[in-house]
């Protein structure tokens, strides 16, 4: 089994990397598989809406996104991990995020997925709740922990010093680690949730 775990930083060996590198430990230790790629200190714009990925079956914009897309399909789950800006995620892990699950049209049901939060002192709770919509859409179970997934810290490794906060990482790994454990077991035994023709709807008649 593997995780993918997502940077959101700029910073490669902040508070956020520091959480993931805590995930990391217990899914190794659980015989998972871990990558961890950082993407906040890349140049990675927006979605622009084109649809050119319905056609091409990739992003327009050839960078991190496509980079990062088939390890996305190998992996039993994904770690979004981002530091808190304004009360929300960073803008550039909002866009790879959201060029990420739009433009790959692989089936993401039941990939687990976990968001983590870091964040000086407020908004993570904000931006917890935005990352884990990319989950919801996408029929993927979300993983949790003992509280919700955020650290405290301010200056690189500081985040070392919130022990619960730590604690919540680590609970998170051994969770989703379960979590996936009993997902591949519930397939074997009973195959994928029936899924029937999704129909599209507005609110424009």
């Amino acid at each position: 089994m593997k995780v993918l775990l997502i940077n959101g930083s700029p910073r490669a060996n902040g508070n956020t990397a520091l959480g993931l590198s805590e995930m990391a430990k217990v899914f190794e230790a659980e015989g998972i598989e871990t990558e961890i790629v950082t993407v906040g200190n890349k140049d990675i714009r927006g979605c622009i809406g084109c649809r050119k990925c319905k056609e091409q079956g990739k992003c327009v914009f050839d960078d991190m996104v496509n980079e990062v897309a088939p390890k996305f399909e190998e992996a039993d789950g994904i770690v979004l991990g981002t530091p808190v800006y304004y009360a929300s995620p960073n803008g550039t892990m909002v866009s790879f995020c959201d060029r990420l699950f739009y433009s790959t049209s692989f089936n993401k049901a039941m990939k687990v997925g976990a968001a983590i939060t870091v964040a000086r002192r407020g908004g993570n709770t904000a931006t917890f709740d935005m990352m884990n919509k990319y989950f919801s859409i996408s029929n993927m179970p979300i993983a949790t922990s003992c509280y919700w997934n955020m650290l405290h810290g301010s200056t690189p490794g500081q985040a070392e010093e919130d022990a619960e906060g730590v604690y919540t990482m680590q609970q998170l790994a051994r969770n989703m680690s379960f979590l996936m454990k009993g997902i591949a077991l519930a397939k074997e035994k009973y195959g994928m949730p029936e899924s029937g023709a999704r129909p599209f709807t507005n609110f424009i008649r």
